[in-house]
């Protein structure tokens, strides 16, 4: 028996994480007492830019070989006594396993705690601007490319047998199964982006204007969005090339004299597995920041000018798939042989006992191909980023 298993994850695949969190900060910003005819300007930026850029590439080739041999037996030109040919049974397990190329990353898109703008108190006359902004820039790319190529060949042989010109004695070949299994599992190419929705929910905003003079000239110009951008991209290559190859077959018992002649073959039985998973895109963003927002103008004076302004949006640019590719190519061709065995010109006594007797087993195959690939997800909030493609689960529910 032979059994061989490839696990080329931690040797060419890839696994990065990034979690970014914000930190906790609180914004008091205040423009009061000034003079008349004074002139005030406050310009606040906390922009918070995040960028993540994750990038795999991964090459794998795999080539198994496997020759399993028990038989090409001869017992020839023997004179008296039973002539027996019995060869043991061949049995051959690959498992090969690509796991390769995924990114998570965790990004929170708020500016946690409390901002407090106050103009007031200021003189007739006088000018207050104040310009707040915390918004920031959030960006994902996540890549992968992955170009595998699994070449796996099995030939295994238990037939091939010879008992010829034997004189004398029962002539019988018995040869033992021929039993192939080959499982190939690639997956590759797996991308979870979460931005926000994490503890940070921001906080407390308050902007007031009040009890400043008259005819003054007070502004808040408030800009609390923010820019997402996710881009995920696949592109894999995935050729699976398998070839089996079984004979319990073409066995001879010619021209022999005397006693029975038997031949008894094996069966042939092979089972091959290829399952390809590859490029997923999951993306969860929930950026919904800013719980409570206080905006206040009250007891200004007369001919005073007064405005708040305020621009809470986020713009989301998503980009999944768009250059995503899979080249899936599977092919596999089994060849199970338990006949083409002769029985030829024996002579044997003279009853329908020592008629020549040929069975041969059965010749089984089973091949099962998948292929999945090229899902994209997008949520606010209620997306699983992980759509249980970890390679841990994936391992333990295939047993490798």
């Amino acid at each position: 028996m032979l059994k061989t298993k490839f696990y080329a994850a931690l040797a060419a695949g890839s696994l990065l994480v990034s979690t970014v969190s914000p930190a906790f900060a609180t914004t008091t910003l205040q423009v009061t007492g000034n003079g008349s005819d004074s002139t005030s300007n406050v310009n606040f930026t906390q922009n918070r830019n995040v960028s993540v850029v994750q990038n795999n590439d991964a090459k794998i080739n795999n080539n198994v070989d496997v020759k399993a041999n028990t038989g090409d037996n001869s017992a020839d030109d023997n004179t008296g006594g039973d002539v027996n040919v019995k060869t043991g049974e061949s049995k051959v397990e690959i498992e090969v396993s690509n796991l390769l190329n995924k990114n998570a990353a965790s990004v929170d898109c708020c500016e946690t705690g409390d901002v407090e703008v106050k103009v007031s108190g200021n003189g007739s006359d006088s000018d207050n601007k104040v310009g707040l902004d915390l918004g920031g820039k959030k960006e994902i790319f996540q890549n992968n490319k992955a170009d595998v190529k699994n070449d796996v060949k099995v030939k295994q042989e238990t037939g091939d047998n010879n008992a010829n010109d034997n004189t004398g004695g029962d002539i019988k070949i018995e040869t033992g199964k021929a039993w192939t299994g080959v499982k190939l599992l690639t997956a590759a190419n797996a991308n979870s982006a979460k931005i926000g929705g994490g503890n940070s929910n921001g906080g407390m905003l308050s902007a007031w204007i009040t009890g400043n003079g008259s005819d003054s000239d007070n502004t808040l110009d408030l800009d609390l969005g923010g820019d997402t951008s996710i881009v995920q991209e696949n592109d894999a290559d995935i050729e699976n090339d398998v070839n089996v190859n079984q004979n319990t077959g073409e066995n001879e018992a010619d021209d022999n004299t005397g006693g029975e002649v038997k031949i008894k073959t094996g069966m042939a039985h092979a089972m091959v597995a290829v399952d390809n998973l590859v490029n997923f895109n999951v993306a969860d963003v929930d950026c919904g920041c800013v719980l409570d927002v206080e905006a206040k103008v009250a007891a200004n004076g007369t001919g005073s000018d007064n405005e708040i302004m305020g621009d809470l949006g986020n713009d989301l640019a998503l980009f999944q798939g768009e250059k995503s590719q899979a080249d899936l190519n599977n092919d596999v061709k089994v060849k199970g042989e338990t006949g083409d065995n002769d029985a030829d010109d024996n002579t044997g006594a003279y009853d329908e006992s020592s008629d020549p007797s040929i069975e041969t087993g059965a010749a089984h195959s089973a091949t099962g191909i998948t292929n999945a690939g090229n899902v994209n997800v997008f949520g606010q909030g209620d997306v699983d980023l992980d759509l249980d493609f970890d390679w841990d689960s994936l391992l333990d529910f295939l047993g490798l």
